[in-house]
């Protein structure tokens, strides 16, 4: 039975299975291999389904998965210094996919959108990886702003 995870755990659980529910940030398909850039809420890593390990259907329907489609992903966890781009140092070998929710057409694409554009997108905005950064460097800050003010005897008041 797979031990289901948070992306940020996954070194601890190196050579055993585990899920990891999150979205499909990017994907690349190389003859029998696919490499999926999966994240979470608290981080990336790569999961790599072999053809002929995860069987024809599978595969299939991960090449007809868009950017931001919802998964349950269970796998193998390995360690993986040879790709620089995985943050997290670890990939999961994929063995099973079940498909919460497909995106066949993503709006945000790589180049670039007027802010009016991406204001109007701001749901989906919100989850790339420089507004993600954005996003914890400010709730870093508020938490060392409320900490700091309890510590001199602040009350908050809403």
């Amino acid at each position: 039975m797979a031990t289901t995870i948070s992306i940020e755990n996954i070194a601890d659980y190196v050579g055993q299975q585990v899920t990891i529910k999150g979205w499909i940030y990017a994907s690349t398909r190389k003859g029998k291999l696919m490499f999926l850039r999966l994240r979470d809420g608290s981080g990336m890593t790569q999961g790599v389904a072999f053809r002929p390990e995860v069987g024809d259907e599978l595969f299939e329907t991960l090449k007809r998965l868009g950017q931001e489609s919802s998964l349950i992903v269970t796998g193998t966890v390995r360690e993986n210094n040879r790709a620089p781009g995985i943050p997290s140092g670890y990939e999961i070998g994929v063995e099973a996919v079940e498909v919460v929710q497909n995106v066949e057409e993503y709006p945000i694409t790589p180049k670039e959108h007027g802010v009016e554009f991406l204001m109007d997108q701001r749901h989906l905005w919100l989850r790339s990886s420089k507004q993600w950064a954005i996003m914890r460097v400010r709730t870093t800050i508020k938490r060392a702003i409320i900490d700091f003010l309890d510590e001199q005897g602040f009350v908050n008041i809403d």
